[in-house]
């Protein structure tokens, strides 16, 4: 029996970015440098070096500090990025969820935004009104659904958004940071959505400050840090190993959850 290739491979990827030195301050300065030939740029690394291999049906948790490169990692595999270094290789329909309602006009109503949110995220028409009702249902927001979306709550529009991007079956799920919209009964049913997911198979990767989501949640995980994958392992190994590394420098770590004293011993 042949064996499948991973879902998604990274072989040693790196994203640099070049920046005007000194700061640019508007476009009109740029211009005016390059011309007298003064402008000059110095290098910035999102990442570097990074090789990643995800198995089909993998729950990954991606956990670091902000501006280690995660959300680089998810936009290379989402290809919005292309690496500057190295190859990337995936292998089946990503939805991406990078930054929930993307893509939404603040002018039209909720209903026409979900059918424009997810006419991008590549559904077609008719599955959208088929699913317009759950989509709503699901959302909390049938009071609301034909009011314009500059009426709503950040939590409002970030709901809709999630609602719009889960009614996909995509092979790949990628999630940056969306677990947190709404209050903790929607936050439950977000995580309910994603372990249906899961039993469907879908790979998911999921970018994330709660450190209690990896544990519960993603059968591996990886520890971004200094633009590099300082760890990959178990969920437990990796989060023990993150908060170590700055327990023994007495440094904060952002937004850190409560966890069981198991995982930081």
């Amino acid at each position: 029996m042949e064996l499948q290739p991973p879902l998604i491979e990274l072989k040693e990827v790196g994203v640099r970015y070049r920046l005007p030195r000194g700061g640019v301050r508007s476009i009109k300065e740029y211009v005016v440098l390059a011309l007298r030939g003064q402008l000059r740029f110095d290098d910035f690394w999102a990442l570097r070096g990074v090789s990643l291999n995800v198995e089909h049906g993998e729950r990954l948790g991606v956990i670091g500090r902000n501006g280690a490169g995660k959300s680089t990692l998810l936009q290379l595999i989402a290809r919005v990025l292309t690496p500057t270094l190295g190859r990337v290789y995936v292998r089946g329909r990503v939805a991406p969820l990078l930054q929930l309602g993307a893509g939404f006009d603040a002018e039209l109503s909720g209903r026409e935004n979900v059918f424009l949110n997810g006419a991008l995220l590549g559904m077609r028409r008719s599955h959208i009104k088929e699913r317009f009702d759950a989509i709503v249902d699901f959302a909390e927001l049938a009071s609301f659904i034909d009011a314009p979306l500059r009426t709503y709550s950040t939590g409002m529009a970030a709901r809709l958004g999630f609602a719009v991007a889960t009614e996909c079956d995509p092979d790949i799920l990628l999630l940056d940071e969306v677990l947190s919209v709404g209050d903790e009964a929607f936050q439950a049913k977000c995580v309910g959505r994603l372990r249906a997911f899961s039993q469907r198979g879908t790979t998911m990767i999921v970018v994330t400050h709660n450190p209690q989501f990896v544990l519960d949640e993603c059968t591996r995980a990886i520890w971004i840090h200094d633009k590099r994958i300082r760890s990959d392992a178990d969920p437990l190994s990796v989060v023990a190993a993150y908060h170590a590394h700055f327990a023994e420098r007495d440094e904060p770590i952002e937004r850190v959850d409560e966890i069981t004293s198991s995982v930081v011993q």
